[in-house]
Order: structure tokens, then sequence, then C-alpha cells
């Protein structure tokens, strides 16, 4: 696919300064970029590579200021980084729009619902009463058990397994081999010792434009359903309990692992290696930094946790500065203790 530097910026509502008959065909970092390619520039460390690349057009702030001469056209757009997203997602669009059509062999039960446009690819399987929704792209190898819902515009990617009564909105994203709806971990001790299983007779429900990473897992409920409101955005090797509750446009870092019936709220950030306990509640807007344990409701919205226990993340530093210096104030407690003995 190519297209001229007037298109693009067209697209990005961005200004060109340089030539705008050049056509470009890909996209490549800026300090990878050659002839044909179209690069962005956002981060200032990256700035010394806008001199010597030989990208065809790269994608700046409407406020930069080279500091150099430079060869390469460029287009000026008010956010750089988001306007190079924009591109990815509009690229990303094009491609899958050569995805439609039935592969054979696959498995389709004569009682699933399937809508226009939609790709299936070989060996997927969609089980009884299932439904599809319009232009959804079902990659090889996807397992969709029985009366699962998948609404308009998925991609789910191959290896997805989804369990039965699953219920996914439009514009969502699962990438290779997660787990929608297995069994939460649900086991009652017995007298004699044993665990008996306790059934898990509830769903997951992921709502609109949620991102699922690969080899993410999202347990079903005990009862109801485990949640991911719309926009939700999960990284790969994720871990969702059963009955948990995602709030909007959270976002959740890899390696992340959040016990049953917690609630997070609404655009909270959850760094990496994060782990929470159970039953509690994340107020919206909290940040939890990475390697942080949350074993406690957070009340306060806004705050920025960190440590394990997770605390107030001013706290925690100076809690780290203590402890660094403990060597030090046992030294100087055994002087002390010393120069009382000698009294």
């Amino acid at each position: 696919m190519e297209f001229t530097v007037e298109q693009i910026a067209q697209m990005l509502n961005g200004e060109v300064k340089g030539d705008k008959s050049l056509k470009v065909s890909q996209l490549a970092k800026i300090e990878e970029g050659t002839t044909g390619c179209i690069s962005f520039l956002a981060n200032p460390k990256y700035e010394q590579y806008l001199y010597t690349t030989t990208s065809s057009a790269v994608i700046v702030d409407n406020t930069f200021e080279p500091k150099k001469d430079y060869t390469t056209t460029l287009i000026l757009v008010k956010n750089a980084y988001a306007a190079f997203t924009t591109l990815l997602q509009e690229y990303q669009k094009i491609l899958a729009q050569n995805k439609k059509g039935i592969e054979q062999p696959s498995f389709i039960s004569s009682s699933a619902t399937i809508g226009t446009d939609v790709y299936i690819g070989a060996f997927a399987y969609v089980g009884d009463n299932c439904k599809v929704g319009n232009k959804t792209k079902i990659y090889p190898n996807v397992s969709i058990a029985e009366a699962s819902v998948i609404g308009e515009n998925c991609t789910i990617y191959s290896g997805v397994t989804i369990y039965h009564n699953t219920i996914i909105g439009d514009n969502c994203v699962i990438h290779a081999n997660a787990v929608i709806g297995s069994d939460g971990f649900g086991f009652a001790p017995q007298a004699d010792g044993t665990f008996a299983t306790i059934p898990q007779l509830g769903n997951v429900v992921l709502e609109n434009n949620v991102s699922i990473g690969a080899n993410t897992t999202v347990d079903r409920a005990t009862m109801g359903s485990t949640i991911l409101r719309d926009g939700v955005k999960i990284d790969n090797l994720v871990q969702i309990a059963h009955n948990v509750e995602i709030g909007k446009n959270t976002v959740i870092a890899a390696l992340t692992g959040i016990s049953g019936s917690t609630k997070v709220g609404s655009n909270c950030m959850i760094g990496g290696q994060v782990g929470m306990a159970g039953h509690i509640t994340v107020a919206d807007r909290t940040i939890v930094t990475a390697q942080s344990g949350v074993t406690k409701t957070v009340k306060q919205s806004g705050r920025i946790m960190a440590g394990s226990p997770a605390q107030d993340s001013h706290n925690n530093l100076k809690s780290q500065v203590l402890y660094k210096n403990l060597p030090k104030i046992e030294q100087r407690l055994k002087e002390v203790e010393e120069q009382i003995k000698q009294k």
C-alpha cells in the first residue's frame, strides 16, 4: 500500500513542511527509516536521528524547532505520538479488510449466527447457539464454546479459548492464547483434608473496546459475572480471578494478578507484577507502581500506591530510605549501648 505525504497529513490533520508528493509505503523507526518509509519523533532523546534519517517523512509536534539541517519532509501535528498511533491503527484496519470468508477445515455449529464480512480461520471452532458480529475476525485454532456472544469488529487471534456463555462487546481485541471464562479458583476444604470443587456457574463479560494480551486469563464468576468495563486494556500474562470487576479505561501491565471479587475502579493504572488481594476495592484513578502488593481497600481516588504492602508512594519512598539506613542505625545503637555500659 502506497500513500502520498499529503494524503497522510490530511488523515492526521497535519501540515506538510517539504515535498507533499513523496510516496510512502512502510512504517519505520526514525533511526532505521529509509526511502519510502514514514517515521515519527516524539521523544527528545531521538531528535539526533532526525538529522540523519533517510525516511521520506517524519511526523513531529507542530511546536518542534529543529536545531540542524535535515533532508526529510516533516508532517506537523498537535501530538506526534498520538498521530503516529492513529496512523498505525488505520494501517491495521487496511490490512484487516483483506480478511474475509470462512476457511476450511473449520467447524461452525448449525445453530450459530454469523454476521456479515466475518473472517473465520482454519481449524476454528464455533459452538452451539454462538453469535458472531459483523466484521469480526477469528483467526485459526480459536475455540468459542456454546452460547457465547462476540460483538462487531472484534479480532480474536490464534489459539484463544473462549468458554461457554462468555459475552464480548464491540471492537474488542483478544491476543494469542488468552483464555476467557476458565473456572475460577474455588475449592471448599473438607473434614478429611481434601478439597471439593465449587462449581463456577457464572460467566465473563467484556464490554466494548476491551483489549486482552497474549496468554492472559480471565476467570468466570462463581455466580454472576466477571466484568471488564468499556475501554479496559490488559497486557500479556495477567490473571483476572472470578467475580473481579475492572472499571472503564483502566490499564493493567504484564504479570499482574487480581484475586477474586476485587473491584478496581475506572481510569486506574496498574503496573507490572502487581498483586491484589481478594474482596477489596480500589478507587478510581488509582496508580499502583510495579511489583506492589495491594492488600487493603484504597478509598481515596487519585492516589499513587507503591510497595508491598502498598502504601502512599511518598511514604513508601521514606520507608525505603530508612530501610537502606538500617545498618547505620543499628551500628549507632550499638555504640550508644556501649557508652551506657561504660558509665
